[in-house]
């Protein structure tokens, strides 16, 4: 099946694959979710059709709480509901998931996970979000990047809608929500040819009606209640096959080849990360090299964290794998473990395999950049005749020494990708003109594209580092450029800043802007920093209206 490619970022993917499935959307917004229910909103309002012939209904409500039991009442009149949130967003939401999930009503949260506020607030991504909901009864499922988002989003929503089980659909916020690159979109026709008809009209016939009364939402006592509970297990026991089927269906359109647990590496493995999120594009990265070298690794990407299962993950595993590192992008203080450390211990240990050494890892908190050179710290570890049980990545910590060390790591991505960093200000039009730029080369060009914009909580006014990536062949770099072929400063201060320019390549080009004349910018630079930027450049370019010099 040959579909239309669009240059577009993670939310974009998942607003555009849950249209077609939804009827009414109940949203309140929330970074880095709320372009999700806009993206639904304006298409509403556009007057596009979802595979059911109507247009979506969007309920904007006064808090994530309200937005909560507008899905919740609209499921229960029969309407196939939508929500988009993350972070504390995602945690108002719970006492309605308890009861979505209880009541067995087909839905789908889409969640750009974000970290959630604790010792400090922080906005950006990390797993404790979506940890956070593992008892609701939410199923959860997690994907890598726009690709998978646009792709897996699909099978949220039919494994719900047949399963009659509720799904978490989570990407990593901001790295993958944020991320743009050029992707495959789905048609509306071909998702509608893969729904289960008789599901969504037993699924109506269920819905609230006064001709047909029935009593919801009733008290229990204890002499009945656990009975009643356990009621549900037979829905999930069955949900990870039904989730697979619609895997195989995707997989029969599109040639890929999604799993429950998709392994990569060498086949004979002897050590193995098992993940789930955006790293598990960096650790790819990271294995094609290491293979080349001889070494025998491998990676099992997680992708259907709840319900969890114990056979698929271990049929995933190799045979010789003896060491596993499982990283979580989370911290669950007090904890023995983080919470996918300790499913893939029971996991283990359920199916006999008590020859595998297992060490968990923490990364990623509050979207901390995790580069190659964290990856190729953990397989350095697990390569120890007694690695860390427990460690860190990508910081020094220097209260209780579990942080790795990381060695400058040799350049993982592919062969003649270009790598450009621009720096600017937010609000200056940086950021939004590279945006145009990456969507100009994806949709005009048949260059593979990548583009990821940092910048701190400040936003308008804070530094804005752009980070865009294009070449001949797929782009698997979900972390910061740190060999640039390009830089730019459109912030003329950052010209002083050693960081401007210690990531570039050697040789380089850079360019910057000033309003002010271009040999008082020059001059203004330390002569220590000007012999720097002579040393790692090709050619600079400074613009100062009227005159261009080089």
């Amino acid at each position: 099946m040959v579909r239309q490619k669009k240059t577009m970022d993670g939310n974009n993917a998942a607003a555009w694959v849950s249209y077609a499935f939804t009827e009414v959307a109940g949203i309140y917004p929330i970074t880095p979710s709320s372009p999700m229910a806009d993206y639904v909103d304006q298409w509403s309002a556009d007057g596009l059709k979802n595979i059911f012939g109507t247009r979506v209904k969007v309920a904007e409500m006064q808090s994530e709480a309200g937005a909560a039991g507008t899905v919740h009442g609209s499921l229960a009149a029969g309407a196939l509901t939508t929500t988009y949130t993350a972070s504390q967003g995602l945690l108002l939401m719970i006492p309605n998931m308890y009861k979505i999930a209880g009541e067995l009503l087909p839905c789908v949260f889409h969640v750009s996970a974000r970290c959630v506020a604790s010792h400090a607030l922080n906005i950006f991504g990390d797993h404790s979000d979506v940890y956070a909901c593992r008892q609701t009864g939410f199923a959860m499922l997690a994907e890598t990047n726009p690709q998978e988002v646009m792709d897996l989003g699909a099978v949220a929503h039919l494994a719900s809608i047949k399963g009659r089980v509720p799904f978490i659909n989570f990407f990593d916020g901001f790295r993958t929500s944020h991320e743009i690159q050029k992707i495959e979109v789905w048609d509306f026709a071909d998702l509608k040819e893969m729904v289960d008809m008789d599901a969504v009209d037993a699924f109506r016939r269920r819905a609230l009606n006064p001709e047909h009364p029935v009593m919801r939402g009733s008290h229990e006592n204890g002499d009945i209640f656990f009975q009643h509970r356990e009621a549900c297990n037979e829905y999930y026991d069955k949900l990870p096959a039904v989730v697979e089927e619609y895997m195989d269906k995707v997989n029969a359109k599109l040639g890929t080849d999604y799993k429950l647990f998709n392994y990569y590496g060498a086949p004979d493995a002897e050590n193995v990360i098992v993940a789930m999120g955006s790293i598990c594009d960096v650790a790819e990265e990271v294995i094609d090299y290491l293979l080349a070298q001889g070494e025998k690794v491998g990676l099992v990407k997680v992708r259907l964290y709840r319900p969890f299962s114990v056979e698929k993950l271990c049929e995933a595993i190799p045979a010789t794998c003896r060491k596993i590192a499982v990283l979580d992008r989370t911290k669950e203080p007090g904890s023995i473990g983080e919470p996918l450390f300790l499913d893939v211990v029971a996991a283990l240990a359920a199916t006999g395999r008590n020859d595998i050494r297992v060490t968990g890892g923490r990364y990623g908190l509050g979207s901390k950049d995790t580069p190659p050179a964290s990856i190729f710290a953990v397989y350095e570890e697990l390569a120890k005749d007694a690695p860390k049980a427990h460690f860190t990545l990508g910081i020094n910590d220097d209260v209780t020494y579990l942080s790795l060390e990381e060695k400058p790591a040799p350049a993982t991505a592919a062969e003649g990708t270009i790598e450009c960093k621009f720096w600017g200000l937010g609000g200056d039009g940086t950021v939004g003109a590279n945006k145009d730029s990456i969507k100009i080369i994806g949709d005009h060009t048949d260059k593979f594209v990548q583009a990821y914009f940092q910048y701190d909580s400040k936003k308008t006014g804070g530094i804005t580092i752009s980070h865009l990536r294009f070449g001949d062949k797929p782009i698997k770099s979900p972390y910061y450029i740190n060999k640039a072929d390009f830089v730019a400063c459109h912030n003329p201060p950052t010209l002083k800043k050693a960081s401007a320019w210690s990531t570039t390549s050697s040789p380089a080009a850079c360019s910057s802007s000033t309003a002010s004349g271009i040999l008082t910018r020059w001059n203004a630079i330390s002569p220590a920093r000007r012999s720097a930027i002579s040393r790692r450049t090709t050619s600079a370019f400074t613009r100062s209206t009227p005159l261009i010099w080089r």
